[in-house]
């Protein structure tokens, strides 16, 4: 199948399904890429833990702080349910500033985010991010942003009416009545921007290359697999990435490393216009496209 045609059945395929996405495959080594809208804008959700912890580990690098820094995680800040790590603390804790990057990328726990946050705040991520050469991702707040939207004000059996709101309350150039959504005023980029930042981490770049190599062992130990993984993970293929999700935005940014040696980003940002809470049909749709642009460009 010819490529236009194979991006054309996804695109309808995805909006059978009632999603619409930002998708971006590229082959990291020969700078090849297939994808669908990838230049559509999106809030980024988690996925800017990423640019955080390179960014914190960049000015770890240079003295400016160090790793073994204990910094006090107050508990309370986010009480937002399914929240994960220091989130569900009781208790003040002291927790080193090599494992809050830990935290933050293996089980997305955002209060450990907004701790490193309070060291590096989003426009000093974003500064260091341009001095990179990497222009297409913005960080704007903190994470703990991302847990005061509607959907925590509905009661668990009426959530579904925060997405409701949020399919609903889109405005013209990809703005938004919900902060949280709005391009313009969320952490925001697109699959092409992503997939640069992790060509940058994943080949030799402008980031040094001893942060490069811990964001990527980071990214590995991500335990959230339920998305992308089951798709991209065999005994001849390993899987690195961060997911990010708000209302009814589900991302995941990763590489796929195989045997043979090729590895290839692989992008998926989607929206949804179906209003209920868990949606395992999306999670795997999305899946399923990634999984055609990857085959369809390595074969």
């Amino acid at each position: 199948m010819n490529t236009a045609r194979l991006v054309a059945d996804l695109a309808a395929e995805l909006d059978e399904g009632g999603l619409r996405g930002s998708f971006l495959v590229r082959d990291l080594h020969s700078g090849r890429e297939v994808g669908l809208e990838p230049d559509l804008v999106f809030p980024l959700a988690s996925l800017i833990k990423v640019p955080l912890a390179a960014v914190t580990l960049d000015r770890i690098r240079r003295g400016e702080l160090s790793g073994s820094d204990v910094l006090e995680v107050r508990p309370g800040r986010d009480a937002a349910p399914g929240g994960t790590g220091t989130t569900r603390f009781r208790h003040p804790a002291w927790v080193a500033l090599d494992d809050l990057l830990s935290l933050a990328l293996a089980i997305s726990d955002n209060l450990a985010a907004d701790t490193l946050f309070t060291l590096t705040p989003p426009v000093e991520v974003t500064r260091a991010l341009r001095h990179w050469g990497l222009r297409g991702i913005t960080a704007r707040h903190l994470v703990d942003d991302l847990t005061r939207t509607p959907e925590e004000r509905f009661e668990p059996d009426r959530a579904h009416l925060a997405h409701s709101l949020a399919i609903g309350a889109a405005t013209a150039g990809r703005g938004h009545h919900i902060p949280q959504l709005d391009v313009t005023r969320a952490n925001s980029g697109s699959a092409r921007a992503f997939a640069d930042l992790l060509q940058a981490l994943w080949t030799p770049s402008a980031i040094p290359d001893e942060v490069a190599r811990r964001v990527r062992e980071l990214m590995a130990a991500n335990l959230i697999r339920h998305r992308l993984a089951p798709d991209f993970t065999s005994d001849s293929a390993s899987w690195s990435s961060k997911t990010g999700t708000v209302l009814n935005l589900r991302h995941e940014a990763g590489v796929v490393e195989h045997a043979d040696g090729r590895a290839f980003a692989v992008v998926a940002l989607t929206e949804s216009r179906i209003p209920a809470v868990r949606q395992p049909e999306a999670e795997g749709l999305m899946a399923r496209v990634a999984r055609f642009l990857h085959d369809h460009l390595r074969w």
